[in-house]
């Protein structure tokens, strides 16, 4: 018997998980045209031991396409080959979320399909570089702040989006509340400088995503919804502001009252960020009652210590599942880990660097 509970069942609401494994979401962009295909099937096949796969961010809208080469679930076509992939995994026996990522402000139109905007909470440019297919890295613009009307219109797409998931067979829908994309510029003031109702107090300022998981939750079922925050990430120019552990109580107040099935908190740490105050994860944890995704730097015997200290329900790897696509069956008979990571082909189009990673028996 397997000493470790990481690698016990769990029940996520309605859903029986195989393992406390999550792969997290990770962007690969290989989604020609902004359409899933048979490449992508192959690799979230390759990786369907994890008890839950949470897709890579994938946009609800044209105007959340912001970079190149990743999928959406707005049309007809993306729906058709994101069922090729749900359909791949649930073979399996695995079970898959789609993650809804609007990039908002973190964009450039050489990404953009025709008729398309770059929107965000207010009209605050981004530092930094955007890469492009076609001009390489160019400089971020500064994005349009978004009207009523706008705000609107977004929300009706997140849950027009989650609906899209569930016609692609997906099991449920995880929102993109971090890494500065659009969700995480109406929560932080550095981004956000509107002065209606949905800027200036911590309360306006989590308006919109509360309102979002609330389309989505309404379209699918709260069972069905969760959403992922780095409270002390700085990706996509993200600076840390003084309110921080306020805002992300508050929404953690808000988020156990809708009742969705999980928070998924991403440490950032490892890649530059502050390290996330630990006062801060157990107030959710004694917050929000229901699961607990914790992400970020994990090894298998940390993931273990958060799980039977009770931090965490369920632990989210994320490149260790790029170069081991095997990674819970080498957990459970205790392989070791490939080293041989590619980070020059992570966002490249093709298979190479992305399902050519060989499992542990076929190396051995």
């Amino acid at each position: 018997m397997n000493k470790y509970k990481l690698l016990t069942s769990y029940r996520l609401k309605s859903l029986e998980l195989k393992t406390r494994v999550v792969m997290s979401p990770m962007t690969r962009c290989r989604a020609i045209g902004n359409v899933p295909n048979d490449l992508m099937a192959e690799y979230y096949s390759q990786r369907s031991g994890a008890g839950l796969i949470i897709t890579e961010g994938t946009s609800p809208s044209p105007n959340g396409l912001g970079y190149t080469r990743i999928p959406g679930i707005f049309s007809q076509k993306q729906v058709e080959g994101w069922k090729k992939i749900t359909s791949a995994v649930h073979r399996n026996g695995g079970k898959i979320f789609v993650q809804l990522m609007h990039t908002g402000r973190i964009s450039h139109p050489l990404n953009m399909p025709e008729g398309s905007q770059i929107i965000s909470a207010s009209a605050v440019k981004p530092k930094g570089l955007m890469w492009t297919d076609s001009k390489k890295l160019q400089e971020y613009p500064v994005p349009k702040a978004m009207t009523m009307d706008d705000i609107l219109h977004t929300i009706e797409e997140f849950g027009a989006a989650a609906k899209n998931g569930m016609n692609a067979e997906f099991d449920g829908v995880e929102l993109h509340g971090a890494n500065g994309y659009l969700l995480e510029q109406f929560l932080s003031p550095v981004s956000n400088i509107r002065n209606d109702s949905y800027g200036g107090s911590i309360e306006n300022r989590c308006r919109f995503v509360l309102e979002a998981v609330i389309a989505v939750a309404d379209s699918i079922g709260n069972d069905k919804t969760g959403i992922r925050l780095s409270p002390y990430g700085v990706a996509s120019d993200m600076p840390h502001y003084p309110e921080i552990d306020a805002a992300y109580t508050y929404l953690t107040e808000q988020l156990h009252k809708i009742g969705i099935a999980f928070i998924h908190i991403d440490d950032h740490s490892l890649m530059g960020a502050p390290d996330i105050s630990q006062e801060l994860i157990k107030l959710i944890r004694r917050i929000f009652q229901k699961a607990i995704i914790l992400s970020g730097g994990y090894t298998k015997d940390r993931a273990e210590a958060d799980i039977q200290n009770g931090l965490g329900d369920l632990i989210g790897f994320g490149r260790p599942f790029i170069n081991n696509p095997d990674l819970v069956e080498r957990f459970r008979k205790d392989y070791s880990l490939s080293e041989d990571l590619k980070k020059e082909l992570f966002y490249s189009a093709d298979e190479k660097g992305y399902t050519d990673y060989p499992f542990y028996k076929k190396i051995n």
